[in-house]
């Protein structure tokens, strides 16, 4: 089993960045890369769904991974999440990220079909084959996914040495006790929804994987540092103005993807583009609500941090 304190903590989910003309830009993305480090996280996720994966093309994603890489060089945990909707193409980003040396490898199960128990192991345990020796983590989020992780299968696939626990998008908080008590002391279970982050840990898990966290680490950062003190008394608070934060964000027309990398371009002065069709990118009536939510942010980092 794998050195687990490495994913103990902040990890965004790492956005995917274009040029001006909608393609992957490289530079973008190790200038987003090099800031993320800069604030301290943990590590970052590659390739989710902040990362529009479902919208790229393999060959896109393993330039952003490469890209990522070649900017980090070890400073920071990596993990890159690698489904596709076929088992081939899921193998060879799997096989492609074991090469480049990032920590751990993601999936989601396949989507559209509902697939068994047995056929949803059968996919993950060819991923983890085609990087047997890297760590997996099973990416649980139902409510996009169409399936959930049930016990049975997480239990069978723990039997996939690789396999060291969960990222537990469900909004249940009550799923992370249950996969961290299935998984014991040598797994790991991450919160997924943001606006869960405080109990999420409060109920067990070892830390957290988020797509807002990259607009606004700072706070993030610092429930982190509070929960760790567990002082979730002064966490809850953050916890509250992070969430009327998303609220906003989430309240345009543009996708939440494209009101985030804005607001980084506002704030950070990082520009990342927009976000890949079908996504609805922002329009100008936006621009009032994207502003006002990056303003909440700046005086939310004042206050807290």
């Amino acid at each position: 089993m794998s050195n687990l304190e490495k994913y103990h903590g902040v990890i965004p989910a790492f956005y995917a960045c274009f040029d001006d003309e909608g393609r992957v830009s490289v530079e973008r993305t190790r200038a987003l890369a090099r800031h993320l480090v800069n604030k301290g996280v943990k590590g970052l996720y590659v390739g989710g769904s902040s990362g529009e994966c479902i919208y790229l093309e393999k060959e896109e994603r393993m330039q952003i991974l490469e890209a990522v890489m070649a900017e980090v060089k070890g400073e920071c945990t990596i993990i890159a999440h690698v489904a596709c909707n076929n088992t081939e193409e899921s193998c060879q980003l799997a096989a492609h990220a074991e090469s480049l040396g990032v920590d751990a490898i993601a999936s989601i199960p396949p989507i559209y079909f509902h697939l068994p128990d047995h056929a949803i192991a059968a996919y993950w345990n060819d991923i983890s084959a085609a990087a047997p020796n890297t760590d997996f983590i099973i990416y649980n989020i139902p409510q996009l996914a169409g399936v959930a992780l049930s016990v049975g299968l997480f239990r069978e696939m723990r039997k996939n040495p690789r396999v060291i626990g969960v990222k537990n998008s469900s909004m249940p908080t009550q799923d992370i006790q249950t996969f961290k008590a299935e998984g014991g002391v040598d797994s790991v279970v991450f919160n997924g929804p943001d606006e869960q982050f405080v109990s999420g840990r409060a109920i067990g898990a070892d830390g957290g994987i988020g797509g807002t966290y990259a607009v606004m680490p700072e706070l993030y950062l610092r429930m982190d540092e509070l929960i760790r003190k567990g002082d979730y008394a002064a966490a809850q608070p953050i916890q509250y103005e992070a969430n009327a934060i998303i609220s906003e964000m989430c309240s345009c027309h543009g996708n939440l993807y494209a009101v985030m990398k804005k607001i980084m371009e506002l704030r950070e002065g990082i520009k990342l583009g927009s976000v890949r069709k079908p996504l609805p990118a922002l329009i100008p009536e936006d621009m009032p609500k994207v502003e006002a939510a990056a303003a909440h942010i700046s005086a939310a980092i004042a206050r807290f941090c």
